[in-house]
C-alpha cells in the first residue's frame, strides 16, 4: 500500500530532480531539491528528538523564510500536524489558539519569545523554541546536533497534516482539520488543471500561514518539479524585478491592483509569464479587464476556502469568464441549494455546497459544529451564496457568513465586535466591509456609545493593542443607533450602503 504521507509524494519529485534549483530568494540564496529534502529530513529528526510524536501539533508563528519552509516540510515528513499562525496575531488571539490546539511545540521568531513564553506556560506547551538563534533556545541550535535525517513516516491518507484556524460568526475560532489526502488530491488537480510542469518558475510572494501560499502554491511546485522565486512578501519593486524570471504568478487581487498602479507595468513586464492566478478574495471585473488591456493576459480566477482548499477554477484552455470563479475542479462536486439542502434550478441563487476529497475532516474539538456544516449526503455548506450558469460556471454573489475579505485575508466581524464592545463607553458596535481600491474591502466599525467613546483615534489605538493589524478598522464612525429589522437583527446591508464610499 502506497504511503499516504503528502511528503512521500513530494519526495518522489524531489528525488527525480535532485540538483535542480527548487527556489531562489531575492537576495540570491538558492536551494536545490536535494538540499530541500535533506533540510526536511533533518528538521523532522530534530522535532522527533525534542519529543514531538506522530499526530502532535507544532504551532508556528514565524516570518517567511527558507527555514520556515523546511519546518513545514519536516512536519509533513515526520507525521506532525503543522499549525501555522498569522504573524500579525496578538497575545489574546495566540492564547486561545495555544490553549485549543494543545501543541507539543511552539516555534516563534526570537523577537516574540518574551511574549509567547508566558502564553505557552499557561497553555502547558511543553517546548517553546525560536526559529533563529537568540540564546534562549532555538531550532537552529537543536538542528546542529542532528546526525541522521528522519525517514519519511508511513501514514494513512486520512491522517491529519495541518490544523488551521478560521474564526466564525460567533467569534470563537474553529480549528480546521486538513488531511494529507485533502492536500495531495487538491494539489494534483491544480497541477493538471493549471498545466504546471518542471519548466515553470512560480513567483511566490504570498505568506505561508495561509492556504493560498502554503498549500496551493507549494503543492503546485512540489508535485510538478517546478522552481520558485521566493520573496518574503509582496514588494512592488521586487515583484517587478522578478517577473521576467518567472513563468507564473499567484496573488490576491490587491497584488494585481498594485501592479496596475505602476505606470511601468505592461506587456514587456510579463513577456515570460504564461499564467496569472488570483484568489483569496473576489477579483473586481474592472481589475480583470484593465489587466487584460495592459498586458494581454486574462487573469485566471479560482475559488476556495480553508476548509476545502480549491473548489473551482476558470480554465487554463478555454474561456476565463470575468466575474466568475470558473468550473468545478476534477473530483469536486458543486451544487446550489435552498435552505432545505434541495438543489435549485440552473441560474438560481442559493447556498453553495461542495463535496470531494479536498473537503476537510471536520472542526477540531467541535463535533456538533462539524455535523451542522455538513449535509446528510456529505456536502459541506460553504456559507457562500452562489449560482451556476447553464454551461457550469460558478459565480459567488454574496457571503452568508458576513465575512470581510481585506487584502486576501478573512476577517470575521463578530470577533472584532466583541473587542470593540468591551471598550469604555461603547454600548454596541457593528463591523462591516466597504469597498477599498487597494485591499478590495476595508474594515469599518460603526459604534454606538457615550461621549467618551466618540474619538476615532482612541478606539483604533485601543484595538491595535489587542488584535492583529489587518483586522483593525481603517475607519470608525459613530451613530445614535444601529438599524435593525423587525426581528431586532442589525441590518448591515444598510450600513454598507450608507458608508460605501468611506474608504474610497
Amino acid at each position: 500500500m502506497a504511503n499516504g504521507n503528502l511528503y512521500a509524494h513530494f519526495q518522489t519529485v524531489f528525488h527525480q530532480h535532485g540538483d535542480k534549483v527548487a527556489l531562489t530568494t531575492a537576495a540570491g540564496e538558492s536551494l536545490s531539491y536535494a538540499e530541500l529534502d535533506r533540510a526536511a529530513g533533518q528538521m523532522a529528526a530534530c522535532l522527533a528528538g525534542l519529543g514531538v510524536a506522530v499526530g502532535d501539533r507544532v504551532s508556528v508563528q514565524v516570518a517567511k523564510s527558507t527555514q520556515a519552509l523546511a519546518l513545514y516540510l519536516g512536519c509533513l515528513r515526520g507525521g506532525f500536524v503543522f499549525h501555522p499562525l498569522n504573524t500579525g496575531y496578538k497575545q489574546h488571539e495566540l492564547a486561545y489558539f495555544l490553549g485549543n490546539a494543545e501543541p507539543a511545540l511552539m516555534v516563534c521568531d526570537s523577537a516574540d519569545h518574551a511574549i509567547l513564553a508566558p502564553l505557552c506556560a499557561e497553555a502547558k506547551v511543553k517546548t517553546l523554541l525560536t526559529l533563529d538563534t537568540d540564546g534562549s533556545g532555538s531550532l537552529s541550535d537543536a538542528l546542529a546536533s542532528v546526525t541522521e535525517p528522519l525517514p519519511t513516516v508511513e501514514l494513512d491518507g486520512d491522517a491529519l497534516a495541518a490544523l488551521l484556524y478560521s474564526s466564525g460568526t460567533t467569534g470563537t475560532p474553529k480549528g480546521i482539520m486538513l488531511s494529507h489526502e485533502n492536500l495531495r488530491s487538491n494539489a494534483a488537480s491544480l497541477v493538471e488543471g493549471w498545466g504546471f510542469t518542471e519548466r515553470d518558475v512560480l513567483l511566490h510572494a504570498l505568506p505561508i500561514f495561509h492556504v493560498h501560499g502554503l498549500f496551493v502554491a507549494l503543492g503546485c511546485v512540489f508535485l510538478s518539479g517546478a522552481s520558485m522565486r521566493w520573496l518574503a512578501g509582496f514588494n512592488l519593486d521586487e515583484v517587478m524585478a522578478e517577473l521576467p524570471r518567472a513563468t507564473a504568478m499567484m496573488g490576491v487581487p490587491t497584488y494585481y491592483t498594485r501592479l496596475l498602479g505602476n505606470p511601468a507595468f505592461g506587456r514587456d513586464s510579463v513577456a515570460t509569464i504564461r499564467l496569472f492566478i488570483s484568489g483569496s478574495a473576489p477579483l473586481l471585473l474592472e481589475t480583470f479587464e484593465e489587466f487584460e488591456l495592459r498586458t494581454g493576459h486574462r487573469i485566471l480566477e479560482r475559488y476556495g476556502m480553508t476548509e476545502t482548499n480549491m473548489n473551482t477554477s476558470n480554465p487554463l484552455h478555454g474561456e476565463r469568464r470575468g466575474g466568475t470563479v470558473g468550473l468545478p475542479l476534477p473530483g469536486v462536486e458543486v451544487r446550489i441549494t435552498d435552505e432545505s439542502d434541495q438543489p435549485l434550478a440552473v441560474g438560481e441563487i442559493g447556498n453553495l455546497q461542495v463535496r470531494g476529497d479536498n473537503v476537510f475532516k471536520g472542526y477540531w474539538k467541535m463535533p456538533e459544529k462539524t455535523a451542522e456544516d455538513f449535509t446528510a449526503d456529505g456536502f459541506f455548506n460553504t456559507g457562500d451564496k452562489g449560482q451556476i450558469s447553464a454551461d457550469g460556471y460558478v459565480s459567488i454573489v454574496g457571503r452568508a457568513k458576513d465575512m470581510v475579505i481585506s487584502g486576501g485575508l478573512n476577517i470575521y466581524p463578530k470577533e472584532i465586535e466583541l473587542v470593540v464592545d468591551e471598550l469604555p463607553g461603547v454600548s454596541e458596535s457593528a463591523v462591516i466591509g466597504v469597498p477599498h481600491a487597494d485591499f478590495g474591502e476595508a474594515v469599518v466599525a460603526v459604534v454606538v456609545g457615550s461621549a467618551e467613546a466618540t474619538d476615532e483615534a482612541t478606539i483604533i489605538a485601543a484595538l491595535k493593542a489587542q488584535i492583529s493589524a489587518f483586522k483593525v478598522p481603517k475607519r470608525v464612525v459613530f451613530v445614535d443607533q444601529l438599524p435593525r429589522n423587525t426581528m431586532g437583527k442589525v441590518q448591515k446591508n444598510l450600513l454598507r450602503e450608507q458608508f460605501a464610499s468611506l474608504a474610497s
